[in-house]
């Protein structure tokens, strides 16, 4: 599905340039949830844009499906990415309806106006989408997403993210603004969706935790490369003293 090899990418700061990645390589299987956990300034996020094609490596290439897209640009990768952000906003027309940002969803790849996608029937398909989320929000098609909680605004650009169910999903802490509580529920509707639609999918969080609990293979991020990639037995044995000593060593 995905596949990274021997990728390099450093950034110019100041009169130095810092090495990012160095021959790093990555193979991600379809259907697999990898957790990805990494101390700050490992490179999480700096992955999934070179992934997502919001900026590119200095050497090495990057395959969707055997599809060489080492240098293809953002938008022509969108049709088959999907991409959470940590802010809510981020993703979503804040000064759009509820009903407008899921039928900008729905156009993906498709030649239709946005007049024509809302309609009876896709209100009616929204309503049932949004009643599954249990927030609340399928009496709420006409209200403006920019007015929503920052939790419901999260689920609501999942659902977006997910409507055309892409090749690869990326979720790049997406609940790591939200409450305690909210991110719980977002979690678990994330790990729904993901298990339901058998999207791949790849995960950036900073909580341990969720790293164990959810995911069926994990890695973790330092010293510009992966210094830990577990799955199956291997992850499910995973025990959290040994993953904190690993993240602190």
């Amino acid at each position: 599905m995905l596949e990274i090899k021997n990728l390099n990418l450093s950034f110019n700061i100041g009169l130095e340039d810092k090495k990012i990645f160095s021959n790093l390589n990555l193979h991600v299987r379809p259907e697999e949830f990898v957790i990805v956990i990494g101390g700050n300034g490992t490179g999480k996020s700096t992955l999934m844009n070179l992934i997502s094609g919001s900026i590119f490596p200095d050497s090495g290439q990057i395959f969707i499906d055997k599809k060489d897209v080492t240098y293809c640009p953002e938008y022509k990768r969108a049709k088959y990415i999907g991409h959470l952000f940590q802010l809510p906003l981020k993703g979503t027309a804040p000064n759009m309806t509820i009903e407008e940002n899921l039928s900008l969803a729905m156009l993906r790849n498709k030649k239709r106006t946005l007049k024509l996608c809302v309609n009876k029937n896709n209100r009616e398909f929204f309503r049932e989408k949004l009643l599954e989320l249990d927030l609340n929000l399928e009496d709420r098609l006409t209200t403006k997403i920019g007015v929503l909680s920052g939790g419901q605004r999260q689920a609501v650009t999942l659902l977006m993210a997910t409507f055309s169910e892409p090749k690869i999903l990326i979720l790049d802490e997406h609940t790591a603004a939200l409450d305690p509580s909210t991110s719980e529920k977002i979690l678990e509707l994330t790990n729904k969706i993901v298990e339901e639609k058998k999207i791949t999918t790849i995960m950036i969080t900073h909580n341990l935790e969720d790293a164990l609990r959810f995911g069926t293979r994990i890695i973790m991020l330092t010293n510009n490369n992966i210094v830990l990639d577990l799955s199956g037995e291997e992850k499910q044995n995973l025990n959290m003293e040994y993953l904190y000593k690993l993240f602190h060593s």
